[in-house]
């Protein structure tokens, strides 16, 4: 599956996979539970329709006289536990792998209620004879929708076969009159039958675990869930098999390198290579660690990384606010500590916002601020105007966001440099204090014509929340329109935000209070860029 690359970070050598190892991704067997909830709903509502019939219609209007009470208690205790079995695996924490298991007993659970029915409730003999037992397609419809191993379907599947032909022989034991042996085996081979051809569908569950987990494997790597998905391409859950570490991995959208097999890809896959290698270089704690990159044989390029348990700005800010201004200046210096080294090493970020820089928690830490999307950098010496050409042509949109593009990258000026993260720095603190863009009005379009030719506001006129006026100069330094009259390098910006006393103190601390009285709502966005 995986391509290797050289040169390339050093990686454990992969071991051999387990050929027993059949499981269906954890993605997977969450969609098939979804299925599994709409046939607790259709059992449930098939029981209802019964218990209807039995309890009004027939006696109402058909005049069949009296009906078993046994037969409605039966529909109504089987009604009572379909539906208790579709809240809980609607609304259950509990993973979708233990859920799964529970479709098995919502089929003997519909095949004990079935036996009851034709062999409590009822004559067996008047009921049974010339009749296909409902049973089958009970056994069926399990087959096709309940994801589990051959073994246990077809134990289910032959339990609930026999639950009738064993209702036959306590009816037996009971005096009532019963059909021969002989008789009764041959009204039940159809349920013996199906629940043989029921581990047909269960083995190719299986095959497909199989065949999924092998194209998902990436190396030492294994892809278990998928955390999101953007411009560039998917970001998934991925699993070390030798470390049991967990990582997030981007995979790259073959579209965003060209043609395989083309001159153009291939340029774009050495010139992602050699960057991936400089970003595994970056040792800022406030930097996304990549562990491993490489290209798989269908032409996507991938991105090892560290997975993160947090929210990255732009959805901070959309699910709390803005930020007050004591926490952005506490997050700046991060991001600051982050791009200082790269700017040092002839890196520049050029898609710096919000989207790519995550707020997490690490150990005892809160508001630890990781800066992503490293692997796209461009290297500070390469020829701007082709950069640019080549990023809107081919590499759709790699050079920046339009709400975040300094003036001289929109205008394809020659030396753009770390300058430019710097007016996105402007522009991301902008938009954690006011929670608006520089220039929120009008299509993106506008947005680039109005970052090139006009002069932004100061936040403090837009934030819901004081902002000092040296706050206030700083974030309009960072977004003057010409590069020279910005602050020299990143190291600068932080040492321009240490603690003043118009601030309140934002520590570590005060973080770890905030994350916990929120926990709940950020429990969902484990992940790492997308």
């Amino acid at each position: 599956m995986k391509k290797r690359l050289a040169p390339r970070l050093p990686s454990s050598v992969p071991p051999t996979r387990d050929a027993s190892d059949t499981r269906l991704p954890d993605d997977l067997v969450a969609e098939q539970v979804q299925r599994l909830t709409a046939f607790a709903l259709v059992s449930g509502g098939l029981w209802a329709i019964g218990l209807l019939m039995d309890a009004v219609v027939f006696p109402s209007f058909v005049g069949g006289g009296s009906v078993s009470r046994a037969a409605v208690a039966i529909e109504a205790s089987s009604v009572a536990v379909a539906v208790a079995l579709y809240f809980w695996v609607r609304f259950s924490p509990q993973a979708p792998q233990s859920k799964s298991d529970l479709g098995l007993g919502l089929m003997l659970m519909n095949a004990a209620a079935i036996a009851l029915l034709s062999t409590w409730a009822t004559d067996p003999t008047r009921e049974m004879l010339g009749h296909l037992s409902w049973t089958v397609i009970v056994i069926l419809l399990s087959a096709m929708i309940v994801p589990s191993t051959p073994r246990k379907m077809l134990v289910a599947s032959l339990v609930s076969a026999s639950l009738e032909p064993f209702g036959v022989w306590l009816a037996y034991l009971r005096g009532v009159d019963v059909p021969s042996a002989v008789s009764t085996f041959v009204m039940f081979m159809p349920s013996y039958s199906c629940a043989i051809a029921a581990v047909i569908p269960a083995r190719m569950f299986q095959r497909m675990g199989r065949s999924l987990r092998e194209a998902r494997d990436l190396g030492s790597y294994e892809l278990e869930e998928r955390l999101g998905e953007g411009g560039m391409g998917e970001v998934w859950r991925a699993r070390h098999r030798l470390l049991a570490r967990p990582a997030a991995i981007k995979l790259v959208r073959p579209e965003m390198l060209g043609l395989p097999g083309t001159p153009e890809a291939r340029l774009a896959l050495r010139r992602f290579e050699s960057e991936a290698q400089a970003t595994a270089a970056l040792t800022s704690p406030n930097t996304v660690r990549l562990f491993d990159f490489g290209a798989t044989d269908d032409g996507r390029f991938y991105y090892v990384m560290e997975l993160l348990d947090g929210r990255d700005m732009a959805a901070l800010v959309g699910e709390f606010g803005p930020l007050p201004a004591a926490r952005v200046v506490y997050l700046l210096r991060q991001v600051c500590h982050s791009l200082a080294e790269a700017h040092s090493r002839g890196l520049v970020h050029r898609d710096i916002k919000p989207a790519n820089i995550f707020v997490c928690r690490m150990g005892l830490d809160a508001d630890v601020v990781k800066v992503l999307d490293f692997g796209l950098v461009q290297y500070a010496e390469r020829d701007p105007a082709h950069d640019l050409t080549e990023t809107l042509a081919t590499l759709q949109g790699m050079a920046g966001t339009p709400a975040y593009m300094a003036p001289e990258v929109i205008l394809g000026a020659g030396g753009v440099d770390h300058r430019a993260d710097l007016y996105a720095v402007g522009c991301v603190a902008y938009y954690l204090l006011t929670g608006r863009h520089v220039f929120d009005g009008g299509t993106p379009m506008q947005a680039l014509i109005d970052h090139v030719s006009t002069a932004a506001k100061p936040p403090s006129r837009m934030a819901p929340g004081p902002v000092p006026a040296w706050l206030d100069d700083l974030v309009l330094a960072c977004l003057a329109k010409d590069p020279a009259a910005r602050p020299p390098d990143a190291a600068t910006i932080a040492r321009c935000m240490p603690d003043h006393d118009d601030l309140p103190a934002w520590t570590n601390a005060a973080a770890g209070e905030w994350w916990q009285a929120n926990v709940s709502a950020l429990a969902s966005a484990t992940r790492s860029g997308a």
